[in-house]
Parts: structure tokens; C-alpha cells; sequence
């Protein structure tokens, strides 16, 4: 009996210059496959997530997302993939799509540059948390005590972990197991560590923690970018725009740029962005 095969296009997103990024698998075509199938891909991929593009009745596309642990309700960079693959396979008509997601639904933006900004959920804000709680994940001395650790969520529920310097941050040096756990004390992804810069090209350095998933870390985070902002905005300074580069711990350097629309009370709309880049096609075996 044959054994099924399932194309992937595996493409770099939030790259920057046509370096680094964070990759992700796209299946193009989902609709033959059960979520079992979509997860024991991903799980072969190995890549943070995979794409599973569907038909929808409600939106342009359904896109269901699998890390090689299971399936979460959304991912940024795998969401630029997604749309980057169908741009450059000149399937895209239009500027601007509705994509339906487990964590609702979202709109899109193809730039004329290429880039794709993918919009989130209005940001919620949870509880604060205390830093002597990250002793024995990482170096607690390195957390910035003048801004609030706090949970931020735009789509998924992530700590907001501010550090004194982008030399410390550099310098941590995380216990996975232990964070595993004090995420699902907090029921949260995972940890977004973030050092503020100096540099007016560059809001923030990051490095984001996901072990429970299956993450270590990775190189770029839409989704934690997104809260980010949404939490820099609240507690530092209000600006339309916040540039974050991640990844350099790796050797993968990531761009990832966040829009922000408010009111004179709160924020409106929401927008992670970034560019992409072909880095092979590959056929699994289910």
C-alpha cells in the first residue's frame, strides 16, 4: 500500500535583507488531510509550525497551525510564510484577505514590496507577575526592574520579560524544563524576553521560550512581537510603529515590524509584518 505524501514548502519568514528569519512549513492543500496526519507532518518537519491551508466558508482561507507537539491556534511567522508561497505563486488577486484561525478571525495585507502584515487580536492585558518567580529558568539578576513582567496576549497568551541590557539578554541562559513548567503554572506559550535599544532602526532586541511546545526557541514570534508592542505602547511610550529584531542568539537574525492603531483610550488594530524567502520544497511521508 502506497504510503501518502504531502508536499511542503519550507520558507523563511520575518527575514531580514533575504537572511535569517524564522522558518515554517506550507502545505498549500490540506483538505485530504485528518489533524493527525497534519500533526505527524509537522512533527517530521521539525519546524517550529507548519501551515495547513484550507477552505473556508467564513474567510479566503482556514489555516490550521502544528508545531512538532501538537496544534496551536495561531502563528505569525507561519502565517507570513503561508501568504509569501502564495504571492510568489502569483495566487493572490487581491491586497487584502480574511483568514479564519482558531484564535478567530484575522485580516491580511500584501504590500507592494511584498511585504505581509497579518493583523491580531486587540490586545489583553493579565496579571503581573513577580521576578524572583524566574529564579532557576534563567537569570533572574538580568530582569529589568523599572517595567512590569507581565502577561500580554493579541491571539496567544505570552509573559512579557523585560531585561537591563541587550548584553544580558544575550547572556541568558535558560532552563527549559523549569520554564515548561512555570508556563503551564501560567498557562501562557511561552516567555518573550525583550532589552530595549538605543538604537532609533530597532525598538527591541527579543529571544522567545516555548518548550512546552516543543520550542526551544526560535528566531522569530509574530504573535509574541504583536504583544509586545501592545505592551510597550501601555507602560513606555505610544508610537505607530515598533521595529524588533530576534534570532542573533541563534545565528538567524529576524525582522519583525508591528502597526498600531489607537484612540484616545486604546488600541485599535494591530499588525506584525515582515518579509520571506524560498528555502526549499520537501515531500513527507505520512
Amino acid at each position: 500500500m502506497a504510503v501518502p505524501m504531502v508536499a511542503v514548502y519550507v520558507i523563511s519568514a520575518f527575514s531580514k535583507e533575504k537572511h535569517g528569519g524564522n522558518r515554517a512549513g506550507v502545505v498549500l492543500d490540506s483538505r485530504n488531510l485528518t489533524a493527525a496526519e497534519m500533526a505527524a507532518a509537522a512533527k517530521k518537519l521539525g519546524y517550529s509550525e507548519t501551515a495547513f491551508l484550507l477552505d473556508s466558508t467564513a474567510a479566503d482561507f482556514r489555516i490550521r497551525y502544528f508545531t512538532p507537539a501538537g496544534e496551536v491556534p495561531l502563528c505569525g511567522h507561519a502565517t507570513i510564510a503561508a501568504f509569501w508561497v502564495l504571492n510568489s505563486f502569483r495566487k493572490l488577486r487581491k491586497d487584502a484577505y480574511v483568514i479564519e484561525t482558531k484564535a478567530g478571525t484575522l485580516h491580511i495585507r500584501i504590500e507592494k514590496d511584498g511585504t505581509i502584515f497579518m493583523e491580531q487580536n486587540r490586545p489583553t492585558f493579565f496579571e503581573t507577575l513577580k521576578p524572583n518567580i524566574f529564579a532557576g529558568c534563567l537569570e533572574d539578576s538580568f530582569i529589568d526592574r523599572a517595567l512590569p513582567i507581565q502577561i500580554v496576549s493579541t491571539g496567544l497568551k505570552d509573559i512579557m520579560l523585560p531585561v537591563d541590557s541587550k548584553e544580558n539578554l544575550n547572556k541568558l541562559n535558560p532552563h527549559f524544563n523549569n520554564i515548561a513548567r512555570l508556563c503551564q503554572d501560567f498557562d501562557v506559550v511561552g516567555i518573550h524576553a525583550f532589552a530595549l535599544t538605543e538604537d532609533a532602526e530597532t525598538t527591541a532586541i527579543c529571544r522567545n521560550f516555548a518548550p512546552q511546545y516543543g520550542i526551544d526557541e526560535e528566531p522569530a514570534t509574530g504573535t509574541s512581537s504583536c504583544a509586545l508592542a501592545c505592551y510597550l505602547f501601555k507602560h513606555l511610550r505610544r508610537q505607530p510603529q515598533y521595529i524588533f529584531e530576534q534570532g542573533v542568539t541563534l545565528g538567524s537574525a529576524s525582522q519583525l515590524v508591528v502597526n498600531i492603531e489607537h484612540d484616545s483610550s486604546a488600541i485599535t488594530r494591530v499588525c506584525v509584518g515582515g518579509q520571506g524567502y524560498f528555502v526549499c520544497k520537501k515531500t513527507v511521508g505520512l
